[in-house]
């Protein structure tokens, strides 16, 4: 799957998270985009919890978040009982 943040609030001054909405869209090119609400913390515990991503490509990922008003991470393999449990149906 690929996810790509984008910001949904604004960063207040010392804030440590940022609202975002999360795009996920399957790798392979086929339709099945599916947007989800979150923010920066809550998705960093998921993909740390959730993925074998290492930990430079997530402490990038998160960079990225707090850098620009998107930010991608290609190609992560996500298990199906986490695309159900955040609301994403597979058929």
């Amino acid at each position: 799957m690929n996810l790509i943040t984008q910001m949904s609030g604004t960063l207040k001054g010392g804030a440590k998270t940022i609202p975002l909405s999360l795009t996920i869209r399957p790798a392979c090119g086929v339709p099945g985009d599916y947007k989800y609400f979150t923010d920066t913390a809550a998705l960093m515990r998921m993909l740390h919890k959730n993925t074998d991503l290492s930990f430079d490509i997530l402490t990038r990922f998160e960079g990225e978040m707090y850098s620009y008003a998107s930010a991608r991470l290609l190609g992560v393999e996500l298990s199906e009982s986490l695309l159900t449990e955040i609301g994403y149906f597979i058929e």
